[in-house]
């Protein structure tokens, strides 16, 4: 029986950079139907507000998560900058939606893209006419992107997903849910979890 594993990110997390190979992985090894959906974090509340705001510890948490993030990324040649401000992911995550439910590889062609300019540091994700090129250019459809920005339903459904995902008990990315279960594991280090979980289904 084919499973169903839903996958949470959010573009502004290296985290959900990192684990988006073992993603695919895991969707080839195994009977599964992966479900890429956006989650925005609370990335001022989990470190300490707004930049000007944060005090000297909120600081070394910051800097640490992306030294943690760097070393995991340079054992996969993988260039992860820290990022000059605390962006809105909320156009890049709509763009995400349409590549999604266009065809995988519209998906995965648009996903690689703006995960590897976004953390070299040569893409804006609040940039609205870069996020509809980049779709363009992965073979989805420019016009329906402008729909879903201009009548605000994009908004919606990114705001509605993410309701339903803290209903879940999501409150972080990636997180990947076992739908058959319910089951959550969170984290790039949580993945063998899941695979283990996967396999017992066998």
């Amino acid at each position: 029986m084919t499973s169903t594993v839903i996958l949470y990110i959010d573009y502004r997390s290296p985290f959900s950079f990192l684990v988006k190979e073992e993603a695919y992985t895991l969707a080839r090894d195994f009977d599964v139907t992966l479900i890429w959906q956006p989650f925005t974090i609370d990335l001022q509340g989990a470190y300490g507000g707004e930049v000007e705001e944060r005090t000297d510890r909120d600081w070394r948490k910051v800097r640490y998560s992306y030294m943690d993030a760097r070393r995991l990324g340079a054992r996969r040649d993988l260039i992860i900058r820290g990022t000059r401000k605390i962006y809105d992911p909320t156009v890049a995550h709509i763009g995400m939606l349409l590549a999604s439910r266009t065809d995988a590889s519209v998906f995965r062609c648009y996903h690689d893209t703006i995960c590897e300019r976004f953390w070299r540091g040569e893409l804006d994700i609040e940039d609205t006419g870069a996020i509809r090129g980049l779709l363009v250019e992965a073979g989805s459809d420019g016009r329906a992107f402008d729909e879903l920005i201009g009548s605000g339903e994009g908004v919606g459904q990114c705001r509605a997903i993410a309701a339903e995902a803290e209903e879940r008990g999501v409150f972080g990315v990636p997180t990947f849910l076992l739908h058959e279960t319910g089951e959550l594991f969170w984290g790039t280090d949580r993945v063998w979890l899941l695979r283990e979980r996967l396999s017992d289904k066998l």
